[in-house]
């Protein structure tokens, strides 16, 4: 077993590449595990964190890890505590890779009349819940193109949850409750959602700020979810940076050791999302177009190379997206899009003058072997819309979607790439939609 302290000095050095040997999302199964990185505590990584505390009188969990993380994790908190009944659990936001560990722990109380664990949780979260019911097959359909886990047949193999564990005991702004010899702070911003909680254990000089700090460049633009807050974010992040913590267990990716580095950590990141949002702004009061704004907003690359600021999950571009969603809605400022003919209509005008099929696909090749992926996209998008039967068109579009996934470092980018190319190899433009 790697000894995580060790692993995570050589993470923060820019020692382990965080694209294909760490990536802070996609952990493979066979590679998450659970240690003891202090004193009575207990670190899980899976798809998601999961830091359990032994207070002396039973244990409280700081989030609790996705569905296929709830056998594990139950596993390894027995071998290190087999006795300690697990007392509470924070949620640290709705997200389903964080809330569903507690039922194994909930059916050993039951099976031994013991009370339930107490989960907390912001008082919003319980209606994001309802929400994930109303939305399970656009969530299946979503997030399987986002992970592209196993092409189109994902969501066979992880269907979209329908039922959740409510929080017992929920706040508004701030909650603090004690067990054992800890108290746990419990703080609400809006960032990642707008039900987050980043817990502060002040005996241990712990910060568990979950999904507010995910060792990447913050996912605060995600294309397919519902609205993101920079600001209030960056916020939080610099509230927490003043406490001087001396251990950070992220929402994703490893613990962070040391005063000095969790609060430069938690400084850049802020500062990141502080200039992006700046930016747009300048660019909106300005009266730019969504499309300038996409093209013309800065960020530094050395910014982007700082370990633990690497877009290797969202995209910068998508964050963008998100502050202007925020502050000026969904209109882009393009005025052929207020009242838009159908793609379809529009692509078989485009293919006509084009001359054809035929020409459109020996266009989008050229861009493509030319080294202009992107612009390929735009020109063999519109030849499947025009003739979506055409082998030939949908052969195109595989190979340049997988030209494209192939170039992003971001992982949601290249997943959902690599749908749409898979989605072709099909037949189809989209193997959720048809």
């Amino acid at each position: 077993m790697t000894d995580i302290r060790e692993f995570c000095e050589r993470l923060w050095k820019g020692e382990v590449d965080t694209v294909t040997e760490a990536h802070p999302v996609t952990t493979p199964i066979a590679n998450r595990e659970a240690q003891e990185i202090a004193d009575g505590m207990l670190y899980y990584k899976g798809f998601a964190g999961s830091t359990t505390l032994d207070t002396g009188d039973g244990l409280v969990m700081l989030d609790t890890g996705a569905r296929n993380d709830s056998e594990p994790l139950y596993d390894a908190v027995r071998r290190w505590r087999p006795d300690a009944r697990l007392a509470a659990a924070v949620f640290s936001h709705h997200h389903v890779d964080h809330i569903m560990g507690v039922d194994r722990f909930d059916q050993e109380a039951t099976d031994a009349k013991h009370p339930r664990p107490l989960v907390y949780g912001h008082e919003l979260l319980g209606g994001h819940f309802d929400r994930y019911k109303k939305t399970t097959g656009w969530n299946g359909a979503i997030n399987r193109r986002q992970f592209n886990v196993a092409g189109l047949d994902v969501e066979r193999r992880v269907p979209w949850p329908e039922e959740y564990r409510y929080p017992d005991v929920t706040y508004r702004e701030e909650l603090t409750f004690s067990q054992g010899s800890y108290s746990f702070e419990l703080h609400h911003a809006r960032g990642e959602t707008e039900d987050a909680t980043w817990t502060w254990v002040p005996e241990l000089k712990l910060l568990a700020p979950g999904d507010l700090f995910v060792w990447c460049c913050p996912n605060a633009g995600n294309p397919q979810k519902v609205q993101r807050w920079v600001g209030d974010w960056a916020a939080a992040l610099r509230r927490m940076a003043a406490l001087d913590a001396e251990q950070m267990i992220p929402g994703h990716g490893w613990p962070i050791f040391g005063a000095d580095r969790v609060r430069v950590s938690l400084l850049d990141t802020a500062e990141l999302l502080e200039s992006m949002e700046s930016q747009v702004l300048a660019l909106m009061n300005a009266g730019a177009s969504l499309d300038t704004v996409l093209h013309e907003v800065d960020i530094p690359a050395v910014t982007l190379e700082k370990p633990y600021l690497r877009p290797v999950y969202d995209h910068p571009q998508f964050v963008l997206r998100n502050i202007w969603r925020w502050y000026g809605g969904w209109y882009d400022g393009e005025p052929d899009q207020l009242l838009p003919a159908p793609r379809a209509e529009q692509a078989r005008e485009w293919v006509a003058m084009a001359g054809g099929l035929e020409a459109v696909l020996d266009r989008a090749r050229t861009l493509a072997k030319d080294g202009n992926v992107r612009l390929a996209c735009h020109v063999v998008e519109f030849a499947v819309l025009a003739e979506p039967g055409s082998q030939a068109a949908h052969g195109a579009r595989a190979e340049i979607y997988d030209a494209r996934a192939g170039q992003q470092t971001s992982s949601m980018a290249r997943g959902i790439f690599s749908y749409a190319a898979a989605s072709s190899r099909a037949g189809k433009r989209d193997g959720f939609g048809g």
